[in-house]
């Protein structure tokens, strides 16, 4: 366990102060704040929302957020990309695995330690996102960054990070994922390194709990499993840099103090950490095998009804015990474009090859599905009750094409032989029915 104290429940109205009578009494913006503090609404939506959809936090800090800002200057993270991006000599049209990116001493920050591998949509319309694989060694030291063009969603899978927010800290660890909003200040710290990860930058609607139709209140992620941050500021006085990541590019200014400074706040709009192994799936105990939007943990949703900008989907240790069924996910190809990571152990539809680390895409309508093994093993197998153990992996899942970046195309450890895994393959229509 982290020293970290948090607070329950997705989407709720928090409210915490790290002095006592921090917070103002019912009201948002008194004339005069406790303590000489500065009143600041963050706003994740417009101000117009409808009210199950509005996310506002109001803030009290030393400094308000304009003392944050002075004058930008551009800078290059060459490895961090928004869409569009869209490469001519690049082929994103096709099945493709990676091994991990190989842990390493050298030094990368959060910043630097970012590398993108897909991009789909368009930041500059807020549709779409980006899957990014991260690699940090090192803690940000009097740097922090936000970025205006999306919310983070962060999946560790080695080492373990400290998120220092405005709002509170987070101590992530594999397993556990973290959820940075639009617009939030953060600076990032190594507690055990090297660490390594994946990362989805949404740049559309904010990640929330999908819907649950006939599965009713029960079961998947539940509300009071994720975690907000009690209040923790920072007043904190030495030469430091803001880093803003704003319509795919990136600005830095320079300030003289931690702009970490809420001593407390209150509302609904925050970062948030979740335990995977909280997550309880759900699934077919008579027969067929059911669409893997039941693994559904977090949903952003599109301007189409059903259809998701991104879904994080998880697949974890589970029961199957259907009857007269073929148990591993089915050969199909959709609408969807997927783009999966191992966080430990093994893939029941792809025994071998996909460790953990490593990540695969397999783009809209494009075939995929077991490979040979897989697929023998799960037709020949005795359909007894069966525990899938040791294993957690999980996909970013969208309704756009992913686009290829060069990073992922010719520098990460692309598997060139992965699409052989289904050469083996076999005919078997021989025109007999089964016996039954």
């Amino acid at each position: 366990m982290d020293n970290v104290q948090y607070m329950s429940g997705f989407g709720n109205d928090f409210q915490t102060e790290a002095l006592p009578g921090a917070l103002p009494e019912g009201q948002n913006s008194p004339q005069k704040c406790s303590y000489g503090l500065y009143g600041e609404q963050l706003s994740g939506t417009a101000f117009t929302a409808p009210q199950s959809q509005n996310e506002r936090t109001w803030c009290y800090r030393i400094r308000p957020s304009v003392k944050h800002t002075h004058r930008f200057k551009k800078i290059d993270l060459p490895y961090w990309k928004s869409a569009p991006h869209i490469l001519p000599d690049i082929a994103s049209l096709g099945q493709y695995r990676w091994d991990p990116i190989a842990l390493t001493s050298q030094d990368s920050t959060w910043l630097t330690g970012m590398h993108t591998m897909t991009t789909a949509g368009d930041v500059n319309t807020q549709i779409g996102m980006a899957a990014h694989t991260y690699l940090v060694t090192k803690s940000m030291q009097d740097e922090y960054f936000y970025s205006a063009d999306s919310e983070l969603l962060v999946v560790p899978q080695e080492g373990k990070l400290r998120f220092c927010t405005e709002l509170g800290i987070l101590n992530v660890s594999p397993q556990e994922i973290a959820v940075l909003p639009r617009g939030l200040v953060y600076r990032v710290e190594v507690i055990d390194g090297p660490t390594r990860g994946f990362v989805c930058e949404n740049y559309g609607q904010k990640f929330t709990l999908p819907g649950r139709g006939p599965i009713g209140a029960n079961c998947m992620a539940n509300r009071r499993d994720f975690k907000a941050p009690l209040a923790s500021y920072e007043d904190h006085d030495a030469p430091s840099t803001v880093t803003v990541k704003w319509a795919g590019q990136f600005h830095e200014t320079r300030i003289d103090h931690s702009p970490l400074d809420v001593v407390a706040w209150h509302g609904n709009y925050t970062p948030y950490k979740y335990d995977l192994n909280t997550y309880c799936p759900v699934g077919a105990i008579l027969f067929d095998h059911p669409d893997p939007s039941i693994f559904t943990v977090l949903s952003a949703p599109s301007g189409v009804e059903g259809t998701a900008n991104v879904d994080f989907v998880l697949f974890r240790d589970r029961w199957s015990v259907a009857e007269n069924t073929f148990r591993p996910p089915w050969y199909h190809k959709n609408v969807m474009s997927e783009l999966m990571g191992n966080i430990y152990g093994q893939y029941d539809a792809k025994p071998e090859g996909f460790i953990p680390g490593g990540m695969s895409l397999h783009n809209m309508m494009l075939p995929h599905g077991p490979d040979k093994t897989a697929f023998e093993t799960a037709s020949n197998a005795e359909l007894g009750p069966h525990k899938l153990q040791n294993t957690m992996s999980f996909m970013f899942e969208t309704r756009f094409p992913q686009h290829l970046t060069k990073f992922a195309a010719s520098e990460a450890p692309l598997q060139d032989d992965y699409i052989d895994c289904w050469l083996d393959l076999e005919k078997k229509f021989d025109g007999k029915p089964n016996k039954k």
